[in-house]
């Protein structure tokens, strides 16, 4: 075998050449990449006794897409294209040999070969569109002259990838290889030389495709009106269909001058610079500033939880469902009951859907040991403590388990705003304690806030957030603030929208422009949905706040069907009077004169002070960088991805010194953080 270059070898098995990658982790298309295919597909060109190609990849991976780190860089080494065009013009076979997953670029380059063929766990797909951005290298030409435009708009606007088996009853692949992979292809490689099957070139067979422009027409507009409210506010997945469609209506050279010019305008724009800000931010939040490379997380295998509420029986499925242990504790066993029956109905439910089976179902169960003793947690290495928000009950119930957890067991609360270090401090073992904050319905949403307190062991810290990990969380570091990252900044908003309805704004008009901004529902709407009710108490309300009085007059949010809406059967709502009656009364007994308030101020006030707030918390060390923020806030407040979050958005759309300036209007604190940068 013969080194082209550092990561692409030219090898030979009697009069097969075999092409092989090796540029870990997932050998991305870079330019080293491109430079050793060219190269090898032209020193295979120059060589008369070699009768088929097999295009492999070492590792753990197929090509697994494009080297998104060059991107908006200056290119160099080997276009694509070229490399595409020295396999599809080849004079002898192709075949690309996939294993673990051939994404974006890399089944681009799949789709050049005259033949694919697969192991039977490979995934194939053109995720780009969770970039914001398309397939720029033919994909949206090819991949619907192979499976059929209908196929094609679907795989390529969703991003998700098709299993092997699925992909070879879509003509998508060939043959899948059981056994050894590279001799697998290798035989069919010698297969379709004997035979002497053609060289497959798929950008010149329309004949899968499904049917012309005019007769596609009718699917191309019910997938747009089936789709109109998740693609609402992405750019990406309409550019995605406009591709599609050119491939149905246009020769293949002018469907790719189409995907290059739609390309180019994605790339360029703002949603995928934010996307794409997202995708290196995610893996970001996973590092912990300051942790020594000689720490190692703590093994988890059992899990307690104390309280089988919602939160409770959430987190505690994130365990069961990844093969973990849980021992969940209640007070009374009509409270455990309950919750234990919830846990069961929420898995049902998805077996129902055809998520998983029955038997997984018992299974999951089967790891759920429901108990009114706080001492059957003396085993479990990790505690969680659900309760609901009160520093005393917290602070007894930690000083409880103090005397009964193992030696070395790690101690966390679900606390979405109350401060660790008090709790921690309610135990003789303070470096044991560490905040784990879920995000209701606990079992969906992808963020957990990790609160490091002043005590908290690196190691602790350490294995929180691969705990986070392990069970599909997104885990981001907080210091110990009032509401850690997100609540904290969520609070800034609220104090806002709260104003803006006394001064003239309904909460209608706040909710539909943050709707409009791209957030699922405004803060009126979270308010009821959530319950007006949370943390309010008939018994020493005094109607200091319009909240007490909604309660009071027997406004409790969907729950009762009464709020700042009115809620029908179906969850429809409309505008309630009374609570805007309840408003206008409030307002004119504080002496607030109402006006008009336009989007543009409703908007500001929202989201500017959040902006500050996020500044001032990286100014206070309560999170590691900015882009923590903006996970915080994607993952677990609805903040609309192409806008990459708060302190993407004021940095590169709204712009810091706009929104400083806006807040001085306003007589806020500006955080020197958001003049100087984040």
């Amino acid at each position: 075998m013969a080194a082209i270059n550092a990561v692409v070898d030219l090898g030979k098995d009697g009069d097969i050449a075999i092409v092989t990658v090796n540029s870990p982790p997932v050998n991305a298309l870079s330019a080293d990449v491109r430079d050793g295919l060219d190269g090898a597909f032209k020193a295979i060109a120059g060589d008369a006794s070699v009768k088929a190609v097999v295009l492999v990849c070492a590792g753990r991976t197929f090509i697994a897409g494009a080297d998104i780190s060059e991107f908006g860089k200056a290119p160099r080494g080997a276009s694509l294209h070229a490399v595409q065009d020295a396999m599809e013009s080849a004079a002898v076979p192709v075949v690309a040999a996939i294993h673990g997953t051939a994404l974006g670029g890399g089944l681009e380059v799949a789709l050049c070969a005259h033949y694919r063929v697969a192991d039977a766990r490979a995934k194939l797909g053109l995720p780009e569109v969770k970039l914001g951005l398309l397939p720029g290298a033919g994909g949206t030409q090819r991949l619907p002259r192979i499976v059929g435009a209908a196929k094609a708009v679907e795989m390529v606007t969703s991003g998700t990838p098709m299993a092997a088996k699925a992909a070879l009853a879509a003509g998508l692949v060939d043959e899948i290889v059981d056994g050894d992979l590279t001799a697998g292809a290798i035989a069919f490689a010698r297969k379709i030389v004997a035979e002497g099957r053609p060289l497959k070139k798929v950008r010149d067979d329309s004949s899968r495709l499904g049917g012309d422009a005019a007769s596609l027409a009718p699917m191309f507009a019910e997938f747009r009106k089936a789709n109109a409210k998740k693609f609402a506010g992405f750019e990406a997945p309409e550019a995605n269909i406009k591709c599609i469609e050119a491939a149905v209506a246009l020769p293949f050279e002018d469907g790719i001058k189409v995907e290059r010019s739609e390309f180019m305008k994605l790339m360029g724009g703002l949603q995928s610079a934010a996307q794409r800000h997202v995708f290196f931010a995610e893996r970001q939040a996973a590092k912990i500033d300051g942790l020594p490379v000689d720490v190692q997380p703590l093994l988890v295998k059992s899990v307690g939880i104390i309280g089988a509420g919602t939160m409770g029986g959430g987190i505690a499925m994130n365990f069961l469902s990844v093969g973990i242990p849980v021992t969940i504790v209640e007070t009374k066993q009509e409270a455990l009951d309950r919750g234990v029956a919830v846990i069961r109905r929420n898995y049902e439910n998805s077996a129902k859907k055809g998520r998983f089976s029955m038997e997984e179902v018992e299974a999951r169960m089967g790891r759920l040991t429901p108990t009114l003793a706080l001492e059957d947690l003396k085993d479990a290495d990790l505690i969680i403590e659900a309760v609901f928000e009160n520093m005393v009950v917290k602070k007894e119930i930690f000083g409880k388990l103090d005397s009964i957890a193992k030696p070395g067991a790690i101690l966390a609360s679900n606390t979405s705003y109350l401060n660790i270090d008090e709790i921690a401090a309610s135990t003789t073992r303070p470096e044991s304690v560490v905040g784990m904050h879920f995000f209701s319905p606990a079992n969906v949403m992808r963020l957990l806030e990790v609160v490091n307190g002043a005590k908290t062991s690196k190691q602790v810290l350490a294995t929180a957030m691969a705990v986070g990990k392990a069970i599909g969380k997104i885990g981001v570091v907080s210091g110990v603030c009032h509401g850690f990252i997100g609540n904290r900044m969520l609070g800034a908003r609220q104090e806002q929208a709260n104003k803006l309805i006394l001064e003239g704004a309904r909460p209608a008009d706040v909710d539909r422009v943050l709707t409009d901004f791209g957030f699922p529902m405004g803060p009126f709407q979270m308010s009821d949905l959530a319950g007006l009710d949370i943390g309010w108490s008939a018994e020493t309300s005094k109607g200091v706040s319009v909240r007490d009085r909604l309660c009071e007059a027997g406004l409790r949010g969907q729950k009762n069907g009464k709020g700042f809406y009115d809620y029908d059967e179906a969850r429809n709502r409309t505008p309630s009077p009374v609570a805007e009656q309840i408003i206008l009364d409030y307002a004119a007994e504080k002496g607030i004169n109402r006006r008009d308030i336009s989007d543009e101020e409703i908007l500001e006030r929202c989201l500017y002070p959040m902006v500050n707030e996020g500044a001032k918390i990286l100014d206070e060390g309560m999170a590691q960088r900015a882009s923590d923020i903006d996970i915080v806030w994607i993952n677990g407040y609805g903040w609309p991805v192409y806008r990459g979050g708060p302190m993407f958005w004021a940095e590169h759309d709204a712009g810091r010194d706009k929104i400083a300036a806006a807040l001085e209007r306003m007589g806020m604190d500006v955080s020197p953080r958001l003049k100087a940068g984040f």
